[in-house]
């Protein structure tokens, strides 16, 4: 099987990456956890042993870590660190610019500039360019246009042909990326258009900190088995990060909170 032959190679390539990815997220969710996290410890052992080849380092801590463990979840950067990931690739997953939700958020502002809630091919492609260049990596055209297709071949859960915000934050570590906690309180866009009119007391617009800061303490409340109000600072924080200049505008909100999206 392909999947087990990549499990053994000295270097994954961005292609056979994209497969491993495919072949455990079984049901597509954009991580891995109870029996998918499970099969995939599991063959990369039988695989390894098969191959005569022992652990990595970075494949025995997360043997370990995961092995053992039935709650466990990790995303794809987490697994593109485990496995030997093709060099240029694997930065993407390192990116120190991505380290935060914040950090994020103030990057998805940069590139989707014109509030449009997504990233096309293009846009992307600028984006994983200027990834590598402040890492002083250079890569040629072709090759950079291999890994926006793969990117948006993993990322592109509707296969729209473009990314939105909760789908490139699939970059970010499971433990950062608190965009997985809304996803389970997305209203419809009915819903959302009657929640941002009620908090938006001014009729501005848009809201601003103190009034984001009351609509999240109501979603917390309303969803107390999802949003724990003791981490309303760093939603609230990473939410703003995409405010203009401290005004947070409706179609922006609703990249996060609105199941239609903007």
């Amino acid at each position: 099987m392909a999947v087990e032959t990549y499990l053994q190679g000295a270097v994954v390539s961005a292609s056979q990456f994209f497969e491993i990815w495919h072949h455990y997220d079984s049901d597509g969710s954009g991580f891995l956890d109870g029996k998918e996290l499970q099969k995939l410890i599991q063959d990369l052992q039988q695989a390894r042993k098969k191959a005569s080849l022992d652990l990595t380092p970075e494949m025995k801590k997360f043997v370990d870590q995961y092995g053992k463990s039935s709650d466990g979840k990790i995303g794809i950067v987490e697994l593109a660190q485990v496995l030997p990931t093709e060099e240029n690739f694997l930065l993407f997953f390192r990116c120190q610019q991505l380290k935060s939700s914040e950090d994020f958020m103030q990057t998805w502002r940069k590139y989707d500039s014109d509030h449009s809630g997504y990233m096309d091919a293009e846009e992307l492609k600028s984006f994983l360019k200027d990834l590598l260049q402040k890492a002083n990596k250079q890569i040629d055209d072709s090759k950079l246009t291999e890994y926006t297709d793969i990117m948006l071949r993993m990322f592109d859960e509707n296969n729209d042909g473009k990314l939105e915000l909760t789908e490139l934050a699939k970059l970010l570590p499971v433990q950062e990326n608190f965009l997985l906690k809304f996803k389970g309180v997305k209203m419809s866009q009915n819903e959302f258009g009657k929640a941002f009119e009620s908090f938006d007391s001014d009729g501005s617009g848009f809201i601003d900190e103190q009034e984001l800061d009351a609509l999240l303490k109501n979603l917390c409340e309303k969803n107390k088995s999802v949003l724990d109000i003791n981490n309303l600072a760093a939603y609230k924080k990473s939410i703003m990060a995409l405010s203009d200049k401290g005004k947070l505008f409706r179609n922006d909100l609703a990249l996060i909170l609105c199941a239609g999206g903007n």
